[in-house]
């Protein structure tokens, strides 16, 4: 059923996240004064000890996203996953390939690539694990992320030649990634992401809870717990499942051939 153009799912998820926002406002104006990395665009990875395990461990994880790739074109759309991301992407140059989400642990991806799942699963506080890949000349917008008790990890898989035209911006500063090296900022600063190459750029891609002290921690894992419950994301995690039935099923037939 369409209302106003859009269809209803989709105004209920767009609504829910509005009033979500304006009920997280206050929150996160104190978790960004109580956060023991402080309240700026980007932190040094090395301020979060587990950073270094995933880069010693890069390579093995390039590995299984290597797998993945053979099959890319059948890799869902970040849109076709999280609907919320139709207002960045409406195209099939973002890909995604979800290993963990809000409590959810994907069975096939765990089953695909296990080094990576095993090394996702080491990281204190991670909310959810994704393989991120940008297609040549792919570019998502300005946006902010939803919530500020969750930090936003890149770790840099497949990166283009000339590096530094593919870049990541967050709030007035600009980055870049490198193989095998991380990046950790905060997504609720506006950011904008380009590849202005002609060459594939791929990252892991990790949510984790921000550094609080006790007693905010806590509250911030409530928060966490709630958001796990809203229409986007139960939407979110339904789409992830019928993805991987399908995936499952292709996978069966080329095994069978």
């Amino acid at each position: 059923m369409a209302v106003g153009g859009r269809p209803l799912p989709d105004r209920l998820v767009a609504a829910t996240a509005a009033v979500g926002e304006r009920l997280l406002s206050p929150i996160e104006r104190l978790l960004g004064s109580r956060s023991l990395l402080g309240d700026r665009p980007f932190f040094d990875p090395r301020d979060l000890p587990w950073t270094a395990r995933l880069e010693e461990g890069w390579q093995a994880i390039r590995a299984e996203l290597d797998l993945l790739l053979e099959r890319l074109e059948e890799l869902p759309n970040f849109q076709e996953i999280s609907s919320d991301q139709r207002s960045l992407t409406e195209d099939n140059r973002w890909k995604t390939a979800f290993i963990y989400g809000y409590g959810y642990r994907s069975p096939l991806l765990a089953r695909l690539c296990p080094r990576t799942t095993a090394l996702v699963e080491s990281v204190p506080g991670m909310v959810t694990a994704m393989f991120s890949i940008l297609a040549p000349g792919k570019e998502i917008p300005p946006h902010r992320g939803p919530y500020k008790g969750l930090l936003r990890y890149h770790l840099g898989l497949i990166v283009p030649q000339e590096a530094e035209r593919c870049w990541i911006r967050v709030d007035n500063q600009i980055r870049y990634w490198r193989e095998g090296e991380s990046l950790l900022f905060d997504d609720t600063f506006e950011h904008e992401v380009a590849n202005e190459t002609d060459q594939l750029r791929a990252v892991l891609f990790l949510d984790v809870l921000r550094p609080l002290p006790p007693a905010e921690g806590l509250f911030n894992r409530a928060v966490v717990k709630g958001i796990a419950l809203s229409p986007f994301i139960r939407e979110a995690l339904r789409n992830q499942r019928a993805w991987e039935r399908q995936f499952e099923g292709a996978l069966g037939r080329k095994a069978a051939a």
